[in-house]
């Protein structure tokens, strides 16, 4: 059951916003072979502007991901795509909905 999550949110670097897309794109492959990650969604908030939110049943599912091949990934690049570091926010999952056909 989903308990706990992540909201990551990134800000591309003027020039970047395309390869900022790409390479969260390119993270989904690895969410999908992390065991404690019972959802990954990598978002655009807007122009230039990026977010991923994940959930997790326990602690140890998302302490996992924080030391993960997703968080290696976006510590080898952080500097490169985005113009300030990512903002990370550890939040409780209050209620969801089944997903609909």
């Amino acid at each position: 059951m989903e308990a706990i999550g992540l909201l990551v949110t990134l800000e591309a670097r003027p020039g970047k916003e395309a390869e900022a897309e790409v390479f969260l794109n390119s993270a989904q492959p690895l969410a999908l072979n992390e065991n404690g990650t019972l959802k990954w969604y990598a978002i655009k908030l807007g122009p230039g502007r990026f977010g991923i939110f994940d959930t997790f049943a326990n602690e140890a599912g998302r302490n996992a991901h924080l030391t993960g091949e997703i968080a290696k990934a976006l510590g080898a690049r952080a500097n490169e795509l985005f113009a300030t570091p990512p903002k990370i926010e550890k939040v409780e999952i209050l209620a969801t909905t089944p997903l609909k056909n």
